[in-house]
């Protein structure tokens, strides 16, 4: 079995290392904003379409849930090929349904649909990078090194903030005929640039079989519980804090929008601290605390506080701690999983923490329409919150510490 021990340590890499990490980070965030490309028009469409909201929430559900279920099969495929060819031919293979939705995909529901299956090819290149950058640092550096890759995620905000506003400027197909050309100056740059660490040893196994080797892994569900609550939590609530804030405290839309970008923002800077604490005090007192702090502000939530300030400190301590256990949760991944696996477990974990984000807002919804009120909802995260604090203090413990090494602290 390769083992973490058998790559040479990044500080022998030196400043190759920091540009590795770099354009890695910069193509999650080129792939994330392609694959957010829809969400920000949805109401455009559904107006230009007639659509139900039912169809209007499939056109944006579609590349998600391809995108995370995705991430499983390019994780492996990493572990095997690495990501310098990954991440061009991925980025590659995203500007063909880019193009297509911008240029003659947005003239029904079928077609947006295929467009927008495809498209979700763009959300699986997280499952590339943590392999990727995991291979380039030390233990003592890896959690940092891989929150500040999963910054990235912070791609989907620049659709969120450009793609409405280039389509009123200049009409439909701008935003996507510039995504597609930044993906392929990306994908030339990274073919170029991008290099392997050294001492990558492509696994022997088919790919089905390292597949369902990594199934059963324990640390493949811990990891995938933590990330659903963690991750999944964020994307919940960047997803639904602006019609509960509009329900809850009768905002303005463009009042509610620019607190849930407030949400997204901390979340997203939170998710390097989160590794950069993992490797200073260790991911699991750290997740520890990530479950600790939801737990107590969406309890105190369920009590509807005053907006200001008790509700805003309670939110974007959420914000914070959700983006911190996102980052921990992979610095516990680059602990646990066997070397050669890091990317087929990421690619598992990376699923359940994109699909862990559309199970809150249909409860929430659910439970506001049939009570007219939130509180039920917020108290259901916290009771999840409570069994992930146990479940990290207790099982993921527990296998941190069997697995030993000096940079494991519990």
């Amino acid at each position: 079995m390769v083992t973490a021990e058998k790559y040479r340590p990044a500080g022998e890499h030196g400043a190759r290392a920091w540009v590795m990490l770099g354009m890695a980070t910069l193509g999650f965030a080129l792939n994330f904003w392609a694959w957010a490309l829809l969400s920000p028009l949805g109401p455009r469409l559904q107006d230009q379409l007639g659509l139900s909201a039912f169809e209007q929430a499939l056109i944006v559900a579609v590349p998600v849930v391809v995108g995370s279920l995705g991430r499983i099969p390019v994780g492996a495929l990493t572990d095997r090929y690495g990501g310098r060819v990954m991440f061009p031919l991925v980025s590659a293979a995203t500007i063909a349904p880019v193009l297509f939705l911008g240029l003659a995909g947005q003239t029904s529901l079928p077609a947006l649909l295929a467009g927008g299956f495809f498209l979700g090819i763009g959300g699986t290149a997280f499952a590339i990078g943590v392999p990727f950058v995991t291979r380039w640092f030390p233990p003592h550096r890896r959690g940092l090194a891989i929150g500040i890759f999963g910054a990235g995620m912070g791609g989907t905000a620049i659709s969120a903030l450009t793609t409405v506003n280039l389509v009123t400027a200049y009409g439909t197909a701008t935003p996507f005929v510039v995504t597609a050309a930044v993906l392929a100056a990306y994908a030339v740059a990274a073919a170029i640039v991008l290099r392997d660490a050294p001492g990558l040893t492509p696994p022997a196994q088919p790919l089905a079989r390292r597949l369902a080797a990594t199934l059963r892994l324990p640390a493949t569900w811990e990891a995938s519980a933590l990330y659903a609550l963690a991750f999944g939590g964020y994307v919940a609530f960047s997803v639904y804090l602006p019609a509960y804030l509009r329900t809850a405290y009768d905002l303005t839309p463009a009042d509610a929008a620019n607190r849930m970008a407030g949400f997204v923002l901390l979340a997203v800077l939170m998710r390097p601290v989160g590794g950069w604490l993992s490797d200073r005090l260790g991911p699991v007192r750290v997740l520890a605390g990530s479950m600790g702090v939801v737990l107590v502000c969406a309890l105190a939530q369920s009590f509807t506080l005053g907006l200001m300030p008790l509700a805003t400190i309670a939110f974007l301590a959420m914000a914070a701690a959700l983006g911190a256990g996102s980052g921990a949760t992979f610095a516990l991944v680059a602990l646990l999983a066997p070397a050669d696996k890091v990317g087929a477990v990421t690619g598992v974990v990376g699923a359940a923490g994109g699909l862990g984000g559309f199970v809150p807002p249909l409860v929430m919804g659910a439970v506001y329409g049939q009570f007219g009120s939130y509180a039920l909802g917020l108290a259901a995260l916290a009771l999840v919150a409570t069994a992930a604090l146990v479940f990290t203090t207790t099982v993921v413990r527990r296998a941190a510490a069997d697995h030993g090494g000096r940079m494991v602290r519990v």
